[in-house]
């Protein structure tokens, strides 16, 4: 049995791209998994019947997280569902549109901001109190909170928005971490550059932007939602580790261009 084994896991917008990746990967690690999804009630079922077949627990439940009634819903159900929390993974975000400074007008400021890190703040705030009880339990528990590489540079044309509510997830991780740390949850953060076949860069990256992106890297490619995964199994395995206030940053080397 690995460390994961029975752990109970919350995932926001886990039922897609990156986040179904993340749902897989945390299954197959012997977590029981609760899948959110806004949308993609269809993909998230689908998830489920895979983990029923293989042995494994995992329950799905929708909810708009832009609404603040729905996030605290949505932890009670995973809650309940589960019989606590021991792990949250904060993946729910979207660049939305890309607009200049100019042509971003407050509705879309706060459409961006609530979407990124409103709903994180949200559901981080009402699953915290049974993070803690897990924490008391079981010797810790942890927060894995998704942010992006645009967060760290700036993002591309037309990303300010998105790429200063990204930036605002680091500090908010790193803020937490202090905070909630003498409670036993380690809270930390995951920093992805180009992850190519997911609908976020079909819809907001044009081919070009992505060969000139690939053609700077040092490892000559882009990454996947499998090389994300991977990375939040890693740290949601540190639950009780010495891992807190930190950014794992998954770019390919964009660093040392």
């Amino acid at each position: 049995m690995g460390k994961l084994t029975g752990k109970r896991v919350l995932i926001t917008a886990g039922a897609q791209g990156i986040g179904a990746a993340i749902s897989r990967h945390l299954l197959e690690a012997g977590c029981a998994v609760f899948i959110h999804y806004r949308s993609s009630a269809e993909a998230a079922e689908a998830i489920a019947r895979e983990a029923a077949a293989s042995g494994r627990r995992c329950e799905t439940g929708g909810g708009d997280l832009t609404e603040p009634e729905e996030c605290s819903k949505l932890v009670a159900r995973a809650v309940s569902a589960l019989g606590g929390l021991d792990i949250l993974v904060n993946n729910a975000g979207s660049l939305v549109a890309r607009r200049t400074l100019l042509e971003a007008d407050d509705d879309f400021w706060g459409e961006v901001m609530s979407l990124n890190l409103g709903s994180m703040r949200r559901v981080t705030r009402s699953a915290a109190p049974h993070l803690a009880a897990a924490a008391k339990a079981g010797g810790g528990a942890g927060i894995i909170n998704m942010s992006s590489l645009a967060g760290r540079k700036g993002g591309h044309s037309g990303s300010l928005v998105y790429s200063t509510a990204k930036g605002a997830v680091l500090t908010f991780t790193r803020s937490l971490a202090s905070e909630l740390g003498p409670q036993g949850i380690r809270v930390n953060a995951i920093a992805p550059g180009l992850v190519l076949g997911t609908s976020f860069h079909t819809t907001h990256t044009t081919p070009e932007s992505a060969r000139q992106t690939i053609a700077s890297l040092p490892l000559g490619r882009a990454g996947n939602a499998d090389d994300i995964a991977r990375a939040v199994v890693f740290l949601a395995g540190e639950y009780d580790g010495f891992i807190t206030g930190a950014t794992l940053d998954i770019n390919g080397g964009a660093y040392v261009c």
